[in-house]
């Protein structure tokens, strides 16, 4: 272990170790909440501007490669967010030696992936947006928007590893500062390439990498000057074959999961492509809203990742059960609350983010929306106990319940989308959540250290 002996100063951190559990999570959880939001309004924004501006056809264009984008750039955050719970599992266990040295070689394997995901991106693209059936009227723009988004892979990356790394370590707030810096700057470099520039849907990718790239220029600059506990030397990038397995374990076994679940998307987007220009229109609204409204489950999910990554390092198998507990119930109140909010603004929504007045664009939209919000309890679940587990270590089992939604997709393309259009997509997922929860839960519950709180004094503070 390194000469610094004592936890370091916790300035803007939270202390997920000690203290009330649900207080400190929420705390946590909220910094994350607002990044999350404002990353998603400005993806709204990019949705908002292209199809109040260019049109119905462009915005399906987006749309269109929402999946691919989704594949592309999820494999890459999904290694990030892996790596960064090595780096919580160290903080927590006060060995920071590791912190810096799990830093060091995550920076190493992460542009490594990233270069590895655009090659491949940059080669198949275009063949795979032609075997998706995307509609022949809005297959160049659709290629011209995700061209970009594939080729500046690394700069998505980068910002995802920084600011996953600044959580590891209890910090949620300086990423957000970042964030809604960058945001601001991508409304109005949207504005300025579509509407002044005529870029076209292109334009709102790059306003995307350029606004992406400030903040990882922002992250960078604070992490020298204010962390310096994840800031490496050059003692720290010697190879440790132990650390690298761990980290590249840890981070393809996350980055699997959500390409595996992206990959599911891709052939959903087939059987959506397959239905028209409005109805694709009416879905990217409705995605772009869901993946706003989602955000709450989203955060508290995120968070449960470090509180567990953290106390797994420190030892606390009861706070742990004891956070996903709290986790679980916060999830059901944002179910409750976002099913009354779509049941009275669903249709208005829609119409507002696509700047559509087309009755199958707004009607097809609030369907969705308004049949997939009670499930928000069962995806925070979900997506909470999925990270917990691969915060706890494992590697495979989480996997699992990537297949299940793998092979659900592919059955509801298959059989039920062409029989009953649209509304077997809206009911798709939803389904298909219920028997992953299930899984994973199964999993939790007999997971060695969780089992273990069973069996532990009663200490952990709620």
């Amino acid at each position: 272990m390194e000469a610094i002996k004592k936890r370091p100063a916790r300035g803007m951190d939270v202390d997920l170790i000690h203290g009330p559990i649900f207080r400190n999570l929420l705390w946590f959880a909220v910094p994350i909440f607002i990044s999350n939001l404002f990353q998603q309004l400005y993806n709204a924004a990019d949705t908002m501007i292209v199809g109040n501006v260019l049109g119905d056809s462009a915005l399906a264009a987006v749309g269109a490669c929402g999946s691919i984008y989704e594949l592309l750039v999820g494999f890459g955050l999904g290694i990030g967010n892996g790596l960064a719970i090595v780096t919580a599992r160290a903080f927590g266990a006060e060995d920071y030696k590791r912190v810096r040295q799990s830093v060091a070689w995550s920076m190493i394997i992460g542009i490594v992936a990233s270069l590895i995901i655009t090659a491949v991106g940059m080669l198949f693209l275009h063949p795979l947006l032609v075997l998706l059936d995307t509609p022949t009227e809005i297959l160049e723009d659709a290629y011209s928007y995700i061209s970009v988004i594939a080729l500046f892979v690394l700069v998505m990356f980068a910002y995802n590893l920084c600011a996953a790394l600044l959580r590891a370590i209890g910090n949620s707030v300086m990423p957000l500062v970042f964030l809604v810096f960058s945001s601001c700057l991508n409304v109005g470099l949207d504005i300025l390439f579509i509407t002044r520039f005529n870029m076209g849907v292109a334009g709102a990718a790059v306003a995307t990498v350029i606004a992406q790239a400030v903040s990882v220029v922002l992250c960078i600059l604070y992490i020298l000057k204010k962390t310096e506990i994840l800031v490496p030397r050059r003692e720290h990038f010697a190879y440790d074959r132990g650390l690298v397995k761990e980290l590249v374990g840890q981070g393809l076994s996350m980055g699997l999961m959500s390409s595996i679940v992206s990959a599911g998307s891709v052939i959903l987007q087939y059987g959506i492509n397959g239905l028209g220009t409005l109805v694709i229109a009416g879905h990217t609204a409705a995605r772009k809203l869901f993946a706003l409204t989602d955000m709450p489950v989203m955060a508290i999910s995120m968070a449960a990742a470090t509180f567990v990554s953290q106390n797994r390092g420190a030892s606390q198998p009861q706070r742990v059960r004891q956070g996903m507990r709290q986790t679980f119930l916060f999830c059901i109140g944002t179910a409750v609350v976002m099913s009354l909010l779509m049941l009275v603004s669903a249709r208005w929504l829609v119409g507002l983010v696509s700047g559509s007045s087309e009755p199958v664009v707004l009607d097809n939209g609030a369907a969705y929306l308004i049949w997939n919000a009670p499930f928000y309890s069962v995806l925070g679940i979900l997506l909470a106990t999925r990270y917990a587990l691969q915060s706890l270590g494992q590697k495979v089992l989480p996997l699992i319940s990537s297949g299940i939604e793998f092979v659900g997709k592919i059955l509801f393309v298959l059989f039920f989308i062409p029989r009953f259009e649209y509304m077997a997509v809206i009911l798709c997922e939803p389904i298909i959540w219920c028997f992953m929860c299930a899984q994973l839960l199964y999993v939790y519950f007999r997971d060695p250290f969780i089992r273990s709180a069973s069996a532990a004094p009663e200490k952990a503070e709620s």
